[in-house]
């Protein structure tokens, strides 16, 4: 068996007398797209954040490549291969999809901020953002402030923002979240893309989504996994139906 890209052993993260995360132990082969789901509450986003490094885990361990990084800060596990989209958009409105990409790549090449007006000029930079934008569809939107963009396109933009890395393994905290069917159908796709070439663990409340998606779903209830498997079973697990999938109609395509 070859050593899984990202491996999560008994991860442990409490706060007060609530615990977050509790044992979860789970790992993604590389090439594979690996979907979190589970009710609001359920530790999805707390999990994320042990893995990125935004939270420190009070026992368990996380390794990349086989590499512990448990207690690597973000920045460090971001240069090993590691990206994150976020839950909530956190774009630069007053700049261009361009701009925002570029700062991100320029920052994966350990640039500081403080020379934005390099990240603007500087043609390597410049040549990785677009070649990020055109990756999610919207190299056309190159030049358009983010403020001037529908919800859906920074949605996008946030992607292409993540992949300006080039990471090996792609964090995706509910990419499906305020979008409209037309928009989640478009996701889909880019996603359906994006998986040839980088690993992904998805976090997504959008069942047709996940189900039309994931080569394997592990389901999050209480801080604890509870199942994991391919779509299929995770459809037929009683368990499963039970604490969150109940009567949800769950299709095999999307759209």
């Amino acid at each position: 068996m070859a050593e899984p890209l990202l491996r999560v052993e008994k991860l442990v993260r409490r706060f007060g007398g609530i615990t977050a995360t509790d044992n979860v132990s789970l790992d993604v082969a590389a090439g594979e797209l690996h979907a979190i789901i589970g009710p609001n509450g359920a530790g999805k986003t707390t999990l994320i954040s042990q893995l990125t490094g935004h939270l420190e885990p009070h026992s368990g361990s996380v390794s990349l490549g086989g590499r512990d990084i448990t207690h690597l800060p973000a920045y460090r596990r971001c240069a090993l291969g590691l990206a994150r989209s976020f839950q909530i958009t956190s774009l630069l409105l007053d700049f261009t999809a361009a701009d925002n990409v570029a700062l991100a790549a320029q920052a994966h090449a350990g640039h500081s901020f403080r020379f934005f007006a390099n990240a603007r000029k500087e043609k390597g930079l410049r040549d990785a953002a677009h070649a990020a934008l055109d990756r999610v569809g919207l190299a056309h939107r190159a030049d358009v402030l983010v403020s001037k963009l529908s919800h859906g396109e920074r949605r996008q933009i946030e992607l292409a923002v993540a992949l300006a890395s080039r990471p090996k393994l792609l964090l995706l905290d509910e990419p499906m979240a305020g979008l409209g069917v037309t928009e989640s159908q478009g996701m889909v796709k880019l996603l359906q893309e994006l998986r040839k070439e980088v690993s992904i663990v998805l976090v997504e409340h959008d069942m047709p989504a996940v189900f039309a998606l994931a080569d394997r779903i592990s389901v999050l209830v209480y801080g604890r996994v509870i199942a994991s498997g391919d779509p299929a079973a995770i459809r037929a697990n009683e368990d499963v139906k039970r604490a969150y999938l109940g009567d949800q109609h769950v299709v095999t395509h999307h759209g």
